[in-house]
């Protein structure tokens, strides 16, 4: 694959810009500049391939698959409505890969997101019949009891359902802090519950998606690839 290609398919901009990248003396390969948007680069060497432009270094991905800890007061959308898009997070050639959130959180919530351009992927996590379990930590407004717990074990009917959802889990961590797993990922679908089972949510934080949890080390806001044994944990339930 050559260069010129290559940045293409990395998101820095079009076939053009591309060249112009390359041209303008803006992108390296092992720290020594590159004029020659033509040079190929071997299939089998492009699993390690990494390039700088403008100074910062890059890693050829055929797949983007990141996590990100998100803060509160942003929206999972590319056109948000009043607050700003978690897209402003993410260096800007990951927003012109196309990489998407897998799955929404709404603009308070906090954690754990997900964001990649496989469509396979998304779909995998985001599919109902796939099953994958999500965990959230709510503080609530008013202390737990025994009742509560048992009504999201065993379901509750939710306004617009004609079906109960329960919880996966619903465990106790605190006077006001609820451990909460779900496997669908309806409109509001913890706060609803809660609301249901005679609380109310003030807070709320995706800790898990399936066995992949929200890495101790990533600061809110921060983002990072996603590697192997990531994609390995996030597939077990």
């Amino acid at each position: 694959m050559d260069l010129e290609r290559i940045l293409f398919t990395q998101g820095f901009g079009s076939r053009r810009q591309c060249r112009a990248l390359v041209a303008d003396g803006r992108v390296s390969i092992a720290g020594s500049l590159c004029t020659d948007a033509a040079i190929d680069i071997a299939s089998d060497a492009l699993a390690s391939f990494e390039f700088q432009v403008d100074g910062a270094t890059w890693r050829y991905r055929e797949k983007a698959y990141l996590v990100l800890n998100k803060p509160p007061g942003y929206e999972c959308s590319r056109d948000p409505q009043h607050h700003l898009s978690i897209f402003h997070l993410l260096p800007l050639p990951l927003t012109e890969r196309g990489v998407q959130c897998v799955g929404r959180l709404d603009q308070d919530t906090t954690g754990l997101l997900l964001l990649s351009d496989d469509g396979a992927f998304v779909h995998a996590f985001t599919s109902p019949k796939r099953k994958v379990a999500k965990m959230y930590l709510a503080t609530t407004r008013h202390p737990l009891d025994d009742a509560q717990l048992c009504a999201l074990r065993n379901g509750v009917l939710l306004h617009g359902e004609s079906q109960p959802i329960a919880a996966v889990s619903a465990k106790q961590r605190d006077e006001r802090e609820l451990e909460l797993s779900v496997l669908e990922g309806k409109y509001h679908q913890v706060k609803r519950m809660v609301a249901a089972a005679g609380n109310r949510v003030e807070k709320l934080h995706r800790e898990r998606i399936g066995g992949f949890g929200l890495p101790d080390d990533l600061a809110e806001g921060q983002w990072r690839w996603l590697d192997d044994a990531d994609l390995t944990m996030l597939r077990q339930s």
